[in-house]
């Protein structure tokens, strides 16, 4: 069957320490030729691209979607937040999609679409003592242990948990109202700032190393859950303070 997509470029960068991938792969959809269903169509073509641009990914390891329209910039990007590979069904990706297209009426497929997928091998022989959650949810255990503070932002609570966390790690004086997000604004706007992350933007590993990389005396540890050994991302730098 032929390709229903154009592959215009592509690009890839590793992240050794932190055992990332980032694809980068520039395409644009083709219409189809003759009478399909166009909703059938394009949900085909989507699932033909991903498995193009997942196919050197193992079913073992955590992947994130983000798709940006190039033509339109200002368009919202479609993001697929971090899972394991083999749980990407088409059912999930075409209900991102669908919000997308509800909340954006500007988007239009055929346009040149920037595709960028981080993938992640987790790390394996790291063994802790397991927090003895009992089955709570998150939510449960934020109430419960004061070693779990949940960052309240509306928008971004990736930028505002660093700050938070190295507030906590130095027992600064302003470490409660931080943890309430009062008075963190601007803290946050200048890590944003001097790492030249987007704002905006939810977050990944690819964030997260560039936080990583301008906060080395802390070491940041990412996990999948409250299971010790789940571990997401874990920066590669020598310091006592994690």
């Amino acid at each position: 069957m032929a390709r229903r997509f154009d592959i215009l470029d592509t690009n890839t960068r590793q992240y050794r320490p932190y055992n990332s991938v980032e694809r980068q792969i520039t395409v644009r959809l083709i219409s189809p030729s003759d009478n399909s269903d166009p909703l059938t169509y394009f949900l085909d073509s989507v699932n033909d691209l991903f498995e193009h641009a997942l196919r050197y990914v193992d079913d073992s390891e955590m992947v994130g979607i983000t798709i940006q329209n190039k033509v339109n910039q200002n368009d919202k990007p479609i993001e697929i937040t971090f899972r394991w590979k083999d749980r990407l069904s088409g059912d999930v990706i075409w209900s991102v999609f669908e919000t997308v297209s509800q909340s954006n009426s500007r988007f239009n497929a055929l346009d040149t679409l920037v595709v960028i997928v981080h993938s992640v091998k987790l790390p394996v022989g790291f063994v802790k003592r397991l927090l003895k959650s009992r089955g709570r949810p998150l939510a449960v255990m934020a109430h419960l242990k004061r070693s779990i503070v949940e960052v309240k932002a509306k928008e971004n609570s990736l930028a505002p948990a660093p700050v938070i966390a190295i507030a906590r790690a130095d027992n600064a004086p302003n470490y409660k109202a931080y943890r309430k997000v009062r008075k963190i604004g601007q803290a946050v706007q200048t890590l944003l700032k001097t790492t030249g992350i987007d704002p905006f933007t939810r977050g990944g590993i690819a964030e997260l190393i560039r936080f990583q990389e301008h906060i080395r005396e802390y070491k940041t540890v990412v996990y999948n859950g409250l299971s010790c050994d789940d571990i997401l991302f874990e920066g590669q730098v020598d310091s006592s303070k994690t």
